[in-house]
């Protein structure tokens, strides 16, 4: 067992790599990241990318959910219009920013919205009436609240925007 600075792992068989021993011989692969939600990395990167004042954002990978929630945001005018790349491994997503968006951010865990409490996540995470959508997935597709309150649905919460 080795103790030193932040770390206290065991060397050997579980080839976790430490500040003094650096990587395995055996050139096993080490510290390797694994994305969790390819979502919220690409909302926080939009986020990013807006506050910076950028034009335009790139998001990899790509997937249908983040092209659906794009969607949305574009069809509302938060964003411009956004290239999907197929490079033949996980693609990627130009987006072009109009400057328009203040905020937006993935809710998880995906909460289960009933038609009668969606007003109440209206009011805890649009700043106002009339202003900003909520991102729900629902059985007849990815739409914003507006839309699933129109066609009488609930669904689970992606996130939301404004």
């Amino acid at each position: 067992m080795h103790i030193g600075g932040v770390f206290n792992v065991a060397h050997g068989p579980g080839r976790i790599l430490c500040h003094c021993c650096g990587p395995p011989e055996d050139g096993s692969p080490v510290g390797i990241m694994v994305r969790m939600n390819v979502l919220a990395d690409a909302l926080k990167s939009i986020n990013n990318a807006e506050k910076r004042g950028k034009r335009q954002v790139l998001i990899r990978p790509c997937s249908k959910v983040i092209v659906r929630f794009l969607t949305v945001m574009m069809k509302h005018g938060y964003i411009g219009e956004f290239e999907i790349i197929d490079d033949h491994r996980a693609g990627k997503i130009v987006v072009n920013l109009t400057g328009r968006l203040n905020k937006c951010g993935v809710i998880s865990p995906r909460f289960d919205v009933q038609l009668k409490d969606l007003e109440k996540w209206q009011n805890n995470l649009l700043p106002s009436r009339q202003f900003g959508y909520i991102v729900l997935t629902t059985s007849a597709g990815i739409m914003d609240h507006e839309e699933a309150r129109r066609k009488h649905t609930g669904g689970k919460i992606l996130g939301f925007f404004f």
